[in-house]
């Protein structure tokens, strides 16, 4: 904290304008996802090999002269950090093909939360109490709004939507164990794992010719793009300030399908969806205060 207070007001800026930019291409995937008439294994398939090609591609040119060097020494946890992204890629995207944009993205939302139950059951670490509160609130939140959604025969998307965070929250445990994973050789390896689990069921071969700028935009761009300026620009910020930024993703990502679509949440999306972002707000916001003063009270 102290390197990062210290930092240059440019650098910070930076950081957060990046993180910005990464939840503004990472808030596309709902639109792209209805866009695209591909089956989502399908859809899948291309999306991680474009992501995969163009995340690769980046790592080489990083570190020009080192060739897959970079890949040989994120060693066992980067692959198993690298799997547990790809898995939740994959579920990313079955979600979103069979739930509201809206629900999927509320559910995801909880990862830092899962992250924390986890991190306390594997690592003995601290939760605080209003961490609980928080945890408390946003799975009332979610359990209203998947209650409601077993009447609209939406109830298997939501339900898928608990993979990622929960995949997401064992990869942050395994980094904090290791604490040496080097993200973007292990981003590039969840791409290529997401390819091969969908490998068996996708048909790559029968995309529509107007779907393909699609799939690379949804590939490069959400996901690879996404995820550059995140891994660089939280360098730059506070831990808790990039996750404040990161709920633009939340926010944004119901709204296109709503401007350019026309989906609606439902009811209960809306009421659920809104507890668990004030829970999110309130004790990120919180984070963010503590994180400025050394002696900000509980």
């Amino acid at each position: 904290m102290t390197a990062l207070d210290a930092a240059p007001g440019s650098l910070r800026l930076r950081g957060t304008l990046m993180v910005a930019g990464a939840a503004f291409c990472w808030s596309i995937g709902g639109l792209l996802q209805r866009l695209i008439s591909t089956d989502a294994w399908t859809t899948i398939f291309w999306r991680s090999l474009f992501a995969a090609v163009f995340l690769i591609a980046y790592v080489l040119w990083r570190e020009r002269g080192r060739g897959l060097a970079p890949f040989k020494e994120a060693g066992w946890a980067g692959l198993a950090v690298g799997v547990c992204f790809g898995v939740a890629s994959t579920m990313y995207v079955l979600s979103i093909s069979l739930t509201y944009v809206a629900n999927t993205l509320i559910v995801l939302s909880t990862s830092p939360f899962m992250a924390a139950v986890l991190g306390w059951i594997v690592l003995g670490e601290q939760v605080r109490v209003r961490t609980w509160a928080a945890i408390a609130a946003a799975f009332a939140g979610i359990a209203f709004m998947v209650i409601n959604s077993a009447a609209a025969g939406n109830v298997v998307g939501d339900l898928l939507a608990f993979g990622p965070p929960l995949v997401v929250a064992i990869a942050t445990v395994l980094i904090r164990r290791g604490r040496k994973v080097r993200m973007m050789p292990a981003a590039a390896i969840a791409a290529l794992v997401a390819m091969l689990l969908t490998m068996p069921f996708a048909r790559p071969a029968e995309i529509l010719p107007i779907d393909v700028p699609l799939l690379v935009l949804y590939g490069v761009g959400q996901l690879a793009i996404g995820m550059i300026l995140f891994l660089n620009g939280a360098r730059w910020i506070p831990a808790a300030e990039a996750s404040l930024i990161a709920l633009l993703e939340v926010i944004l990502a119901p709204l296109w399908v709503w401007l350019f679509l026309q989906e609606v949440p439902s009811h209960a999306a809306l009421a659920g969806g809104s507890l668990v972002l004030t829970a999110l707000i309130v004790h990120a916001l919180l984070d963010a205060r503590d994180a400025r003063s050394v002696n900000a009270p509980f």
